[in-house]
């Protein structure tokens, strides 16, 4: 097939593109660098040098390569992640997220694309009730916390534009938090130096579910929601939701790091905001029961007990725990 890959330099981007060529796809990539179009020639893909939040370059983009699948993997994630501002960080990904999300929809359907996948995110998003683990028809927060709630929406209008695309097949993938190469969750990236420094403590009781994917994984799961699968909402997570107080501990000593520090939820709402005292102490995670079922899919890392030791094992000079 004739694949359209928006964000292709990105994390995901990365460990996707050697997937959908090796599965014999023809395959154009996106980026606003042109510098960067060399490294999308070198992983087999055409480059296509374009801001997905320009309709008219969109449009032209798509209509030259007639994909009969785009793939929205667009985000502008850069610099340390202040929690306090999380809305003011996420801001330029919530544009890629409806304003670049229509400009795909519209371009899609003039040029006879057949469907369309999106990235979007599981757990935090899921409303802070009910049992720990939610399945993709369990409702989204009805009323997020106020630092996140422009994030939230920009979430929840990408969902119901991807799958309610008319002309289209719609899938929304809900990843869980990234762990691994290219990621800030790598052997050297800007959380595991955080949680080395001791500087990523549990907040209250660590009760906050959290739910991970490996970038490999998601890769893979991003290539079969391409191939196959009916329109709709999926989690694509591992196996194990678990509580900051079950992973953060264990992924500070996989690190070789001091165990993190305690801090009550007052002086957690105190130095980081509410947002962060929502992930520590209320988060849900998700079940990734639908995307097996559905699109087939295995993470290769069921557990993020398994998957945080490669971290290590592929980081140089650091070695596994």
């Amino acid at each position: 097939m004739k694949v359209f890959v928006t964000g292709a330099t990105g994390a995901l981007g990365k460990r996707l593109l050697p997937r959908l060529t090796g599965h014999g796809h023809d395959v154009v990539g996106t980026t606003r660098s042109p510098e960067k179009a060399d490294q999308l020639r070198a992983a087999g893909a055409a480059p296509a040098v374009i801001d997905v939040l320009d309709p008219e370059a969109v449009t032209a983009a798509v209509l030259e390569a007639r994909p009969e699948v785009i793939v929205h993997q667009a985000t502008a994630l850069s610099g340390d992640m202040n929690m306090r501002e999380f809305d003011r960080y996420f801001g330029p990904t919530n544009r890629l997220r409806t304003e670049g999300t229509d400009n795909l929809i519209s371009a899609g359907r003039e040029a006879g694309a057949r469907r369309i996948v999106a990235q979007s995110y599981a757990g935090w998003p899921q409303a802070r009730e009910g049992g720990p683990i939610k399945t993709e028809e369990d409702p989204l927060d009805p009323s997020p916390v106020e630092a996140m709630r422009k994030s939230h929406e920009a979430i929840r209008y990408l969902e119901s534009a991807v799958v309610g695309a008319e002309g289209l097949e719609g899938l929304a993938l809900r990843y869980g938090g990234f762990y691994g190469p290219g990621t800030s969750l790598s052997g050297d990236g800007a959380h595991a130096e955080t949680i080395k420094r001791r500087r990523f403590p549990v907040v209250g009781k660590g009760t906050g579910i959290w739910s991970f994917v490996h970038i490999d994984d998601a890769a893979s799961a991003t290539l079969a929601a391409i191939e196959r699968g009916a329109p709709g909402v999926y989690n694509i997570v591992d196996d194990e939701p678990a509580p900051a107080s079950e992973w953060l501990p264990y992924l500070a000593s996989v690190l070789g790091a001091k165990p993190p520090r305690h801090v009550p939820t007052w002086l957690g709402r105190l130095a980081a905001g509410e947002a962060a005292v929502a992930l520590m102490t209320e988060a849900r995670g998700a079940s990734n029961a639908k995307a097996k079922r559905e699109l087939g899919w295995r993470p290769a890392y069921p557990s993020w007990r398994q998957g945080f030791k490669t971290l290590v094992e592929t980081s140089s000079g650091l070695r596994a725990a």
